[in-house]
């Protein structure tokens, strides 16, 4: 599932808690009832930007092995 700006989801954003505070690196997520999406917080006011959709489920095992509880 993915989305753009154009037609931007759906709640709060929230930057990561690994994105770094000045370096421009950062992600933000916006939780919703099954689903997570994912955009890069440098382009949240670009309307083309891409925003990528996660089931809740997925974005569980991806956190899951990213935060090291393989």
């Amino acid at each position: 599932m993915s989305n753009t700006n154009v037609d931007r989801p759906y709640g709060e954003w929230f930057k990561s808690s690994y994105s770094g505070g000045t370096s421009g690196e950062c992600v933000e997520a916006c939780r919703q009832p099954g689903a997570v999406h994912v955009r890069d917080s440098k382009r949240k006011g670009e309307p083309g930007a891409p925003v990528l959709g996660f089931t809740a489920a997925a974005w569980s095992v991806f956190s899951a092995y990213a935060g090291g509880s393989r």
